[in-house]
């Protein structure tokens, strides 16, 4: 993943301190590509079956894990499994989409993964990526997401 620094803050009306969080997005998601996967498979079965067809080795850290706040009294968690290509600047990240009552991406709640390829060939390699997760059993859908078109990418920044 890229490293990215908060490039701008202001002052709001009200004088409290406002982080610009445009270009720590635009950096994040920088030479990505995202394939949105329907699967009813728990999220290590899920990791199992995609560490098993595609010779990867996904890997939970639960301190990692996707921390949403929609409110001050509500927290949810979302699992994220991470895989850094050895000898290659290719980094996958999956997230689960779903919490018990909240879905991470309300724009696309259908989903229950986002499968995020970040690195020079990001998007010949989420297509290729998709081609296969289609014929998985454990899949009944993969498909390409184009990020301009999720209203709240920066859920997704870690």
């Amino acid at each position: 993943m890229a490293n990215f620094t908060i490039k701008y803050s202001y002052y709001n009306m009200s004088g409290k301190l406002v982080l610009d969080m445009s270009g720590a997005t635009e950096d994040f998601f920088s030479d990505t590509a995202m394939i949105g996967i329907g699967s009813a498979v728990p999220g290590y079965r899920f990791c199992l079956a995609v560490n098993n067809a595609f010779d990867f080795s996904f890997v939970r850290e639960p301190e990692s894990d996707v921390e949403y706040r929609p409110a001050k009294d509500q927290v949810h968690f979302f699992s994220l499994y991470q895989y850094q290509e050895p000898y290659s600047s290719c980094k996958h990240l999956l997230y689960k989409l779903q919490s018990e009552k909240k879905a991470l991406l309300p724009e696309i709640k259908q989903l229950d993964y986002l499968w995020l390829v970040s690195g020079p060939t990001a998007e010949h390699d989420a297509h290729t990526l998709a081609t296969h997760l289609r014929t998985m059993p454990e899949i009944q859908l993969a498909q390409i997401i184009e990020p301009e078109k999720l209203k709240n990418l920066n859920h997704l920044l870690i």
